[in-house]
């Protein structure tokens, strides 16, 4: 995949950061102008200005914007990010789907290139990008929400001549390069995080998906998917062909014979111990399905779509050896069956979607796509439970689901993922409204709700729950992703409060507890993150590592060390890629380990983990291990400080006992 270069990276860079500023200024003037944030209307307003101010702040208090009940005066902060996020985003996606000739003109059905859209628009008396931004709408409806109050608000006309100067000023390969869009959302929220982490305040709903986002280099994606699903492939390639696996003088001869399609395994590792044939370093994931039309994988904490995205052409080729599809079917099969998403923000989902899209459409041309299975998990349920239960019409089943939903998902905007529907009795009573059942039934009350904007907004965000609670009552052959890290310290008293009560032995970091979700949405799958490495070593880890040694199957950990991602420099990220499968370990249970934490650069990294020697370690060693651990040594037969000396102190200055 073709990859952004560092220049062009910066001007990007530097864009997006320009054009939030310039975006969230117009858009706080013209929702000051529609008086949304005053008690009243302006007197000047026309009967279509009022009522656009009225669903406006219906949708502001559902993003959870404040209304004075005694003023009548409401905050919009909220509002002015969603506003100034969705304008510039609009434009955004359409000049990407122009450069890749993907912008559709309606009329006609095909295709149109940027130099047609501009004389289009020529004819049309109107800016290209204007109409480039409209046709990108109609194309994406699923991603752009056609009644979407914010859209129907009118920058200034100075914020739209700026923005559309921002945007026509980056170069046409931006839009071409396979990892812009990830960047995009990065660079957006870039400043917002450095204002959080200045503050030093303990992050809750609002700050984390500023924190927590951070892009995942291509080499990572990669090494976790090739030891997963190439993993899975080739052990099926092996069994079929036996004596290929005695036969094949090393790596690189075996990765050429179980290519898939165009896909070549360039981090698949083999390993061959003594007096047995060649098998897949990670193992071969008995326990998942035996073909790819079952498969489920699933990126939790999907960003931007990165893994989705790199998922896709690998399960598209699978599926086209396997059932003989074109390429188009297999695509519309896999966005089906097999691809998964969910994503705290709302505003990262939107740009996941739009990544997945782009991708299919490239890979098989423009055309309806099915309903991409992508899920916000951090909606917040906004308004009145009373209101939520308004929306069943006197059905008892859709009743009884919504006010599960409700109960369900009022943490979900610190929780994302972790909300777990299928906790205690939960579980049993979503089974009388089942999530097949509550959708349509939703879509009819929707239909119901148009002059009650109270009620559309609340049941547009209930429909929304309900996607991402069918998603995450599901289980998963692959739950692969990047975590969010966040340590302990930092966390707000209500995110501590759930770690404690769920996941005790990961609660030092929201990294962790994420990785104890993701087997436990694998659910005899397997769970492979980008995660910190100090959870392999720290005593605070102790119990985690025992339980995980003991209950779970360790397929492959590889250790990056510092300089892993290459716009973050020193030691403040400093990372392992791990894969764990959830099936209680054998005696034999091996697991490939690699430690590429000494290498100094990302290219010596990569060499480190696609072509070094593979070692194997015993799962069992571990067990020996001081605090169980995870070590990539033999150190269980090394001689140990204890032996020779006694500690009494850690690392400290010299002159404590003096001040």
């Amino acid at each position: 995949m073709a990859s952004l270069d560092r220049t062009l990276r910066r001007g990007l860079e530097n864009t997006v950061k320009q054009a939030r500023r310039v975006a969230e200024a117009g858009a706080r003037k013209a929702l000051e102008s529609l008086a949304v944030h005053h008690h009243e209307p302006h007197s000047s307003m026309s009967a279509e200005q009022r009522a656009l101010r009225n669903r406006l702040r219906a949708h502001g208090r559902q993003l959870g914007d404040q209304r004075d009940d005694k003023r009548g005066t409401q905050t919009i902060t909220r509002l002015v990010g969603e506003c100034a996020y969705e304008h510039w985003h609009r434009m955004l996606f359409a000049r990407f789907l122009a450069e890749n000739d993907l912008l559709i003109e309606p009329q006609t059905g095909v295709a149109i290139t940027l130099a047609e859209c501009q004389e289009l628009a020529r004819d049309k008396n109107q800016d290209w990008l204007e109409l480039a931004s409209s046709l990108a709408v109609r194309m994406l409806p699923h991603i752009f929400r056609p009644d979407d109050p914010v859209l129907q608000v009118s920058l200034p006309p100075e914020t739209r001549s700026e923005l559309e100067d921002l945007l026509k000023a980056l170069s046409p390969d931006v839009f071409l390069a396979d990892d812009s869009l990830g960047w995009v959302y990065q660079f957006w929220q870039a400043e917002q995080k450095d204002a959080v982490n200045k503050s030093e305040k303990k992050i809750g709903a609002d700050e984390l998906p500023a924190v927590t986002q951070l892009f995942t280099e291509d080499y990572m994606v990669e090494f976790l998917l090739h030891n997963t699903l190439g993993a899975w492939w080739s052990g099926k390639v092996l069994a079929a062909n036996p004596e290929l696996a005695t036969s094949a003088k090393d790596e690189d001869e075996l990765r050429a014979a179980c290519a898939v399609g165009n896909i070549t395994w360039t981090y698949l590792r083999f390993v061959r111990e003594e007096g047995e044939p060649w098998r897949p370093a990670a193992g071969v994931f008995p326990h998942w399905s035996k073909s790819a039309t079952k498969l489920k994988v699933l990126d939790p904490c999907c960003g931007s779509g990165h893994f989705m995205v790199f998922a896709l052409p690998i399960l598209i080729a699978m599926r086209m050896e396997e059932e003989n599809l074109s390429t188009q079917d297999a695509c519309d099969a896999v966005l089906r069956d097999n691809l998964f998403g969910l994503e705290l923000d709302s505003r990262c989902t939107q740009i996941a979607a739009f990544n997945l899209a782009l991708a299919a459409w490239k890979a098989t041309g423009y055309r309806t796509l099915p309903r991409l299975q992508i899920a916000c998990s951090g909606l917040s349920v906004g308004a009145s439970k009373e209101r939520w239960l308004k929306l069943a019409k006197g059905s008892p089943k859709l009743e009884g689901g919504l006010a599960r939903l409700y109960d369900t998902f009022q943490q979900a905007p610190i929780l994302g993922s972790l909300t777990d529907p299928r906790a205690g009795e939960v579980e049993n009573a979503l089974i009388h409204a089942t999530f097949d059942e509550l959708r349509p039934l939703l879509d009819q009350a929707l239909a119901a709700t148009t002059q009650d904007d109270e009620a559309h907004e609340a049941g547009v965000t209930a429909r929304g729950v309900v996607d991402a609670a069918r998603l995450l009552m599901q289980e998963y052959h692959l739950v692969c992703t990047n975590v969010p890290y966040l340590g302990r310290v930092g966390q707000s008293p209500k995110l501590r409060d759930w770690s404690d009560r769920y996941y005790p032995d990961a609660k030092q970091d929201l990294a962790t507890v994420f990785l104890r979700r993701c087997i436990t949405l694998s659910a005899g799958g397997a769970a492979a993150a980008v995660l910190p490495h100090n959870w392999l070593f720290l005593n605070s880890y102790s119990k985690l590592r025992r339980n995980l040694i003991h209950e779970q199957t360790f397929n492959a950990v590889a250790r990056l060390g510092a300089g892993a991602f290459e716009t973050i420099t020193g030691e403040v990220v400093n990372v392992a890629l791990c894969i764990i499968s959830d099936s209680i370990p054998t005696k034999d249970s091996k697991f490939l380990g690699v430690d590429a934490s000494v290498c100094k650069t990302i290219v010596e990294k990569i060499d480190a983990i696609s072509s070094s020697q593979c070692m194997l370690f015993r799962q069992e060693e571990q067990r020996e291990n001081p605090d169980y651990a995870i070590t990539l040594l033999p150190t269980s037969k090394l001689a140990r400080l204890s032996e020779f000396a006694d500690v009494v102190q850690g690392m400290g200055t010299t002159d404590n006992p003096q001040y």
